[in-house]
C-alpha cells in the first residue's frame, strides 16, 4: 500500500493539472475521464462541483483574479482526490493513468495532434501570410 505522502503527491499533481484544464477548450474531453474516478461515489455531485469550479475560474479569469483562485481550487480537489484514494485504493492507479493520459501537461509530445493542413490564399494587390503555426512578419525594419 502506498504512503500518505505518495498519495498526497499524486493528488497534488492531478489536482493542479485538473484546475489548469478547467477553463480550457480541452475540458470537455477530460471531464468524463475525471468523473470516471468517482463512478461509485456520487459522480453527479462531483460533476456539479466541477462545473461550479469551472464557472468560478472562468469568472475569475474575466476579472483577472484567476491566480488567487487557482491555489485554493487545487487544494480543494487535492483533498477530494486523497479522500477518494483512501476509501478506494484502486483509484490511485486509475489516477496515475489519467494523469499520464488526459491530464498530461499541455504540449507534451504524446498530446500533440499530428495531421495535415492545406492553406490557400487568393490575393489581388496585396500580401497574404498563411501559417499552420507561429509566424513572424517584419516589414521595413530589421528582423
Amino acid at each position: 500500500m502506498e504512503t500518505s505522502v505518495e498519495l498526497a503527491g499524486l493528488a497534488s499533481a492531478a489536482a493542479t493539472r485538473l484546475v489548469d484544464l478547467l477553463a480550457t477548450d480541452g475540458w470537455a474531453a477530460v471531464k468524463s475521464s475525471v468523473l470516471s474516478l468517482w463512478r461509485t461515489a456520487h459522480p453527479e455531485r462531483v460533476e456539479q462541483e466541477l462545473e461550479e469550479a469551472r464557472a468560478e475560474l472562468i469568472q475569475a479569469e474575466r476579472t483577472g483574479d484567476e491566480t488567487e483562485l487557482h491555489g485554493p481550487l487545487a487544494a480543494e480537489w487535492q483533498a477530494r482526490m486523497i479522500r477518494l484514494m483512501t476509501t478506494r485504493p484502486d483509484t490511485a492507479d486509475e489516477l496515475r493513468a489519467l494523469l499520464a493520459g488526459d491530464l498530461r501537461p499541455a504540449g507534451a509530445p504524446e498530446q500533440q495532434v499530428t495531421g495535415s493542413l492545406t492553406l490557400e490564399a487568393h490575393v489581388r494587390g496585396g500580401d497574404a501570410f498563411l501559417a499552420g503555426r507561429d509566424m513572424n512578419v517584419t516589414r521595413g525594419g530589421r528582423a
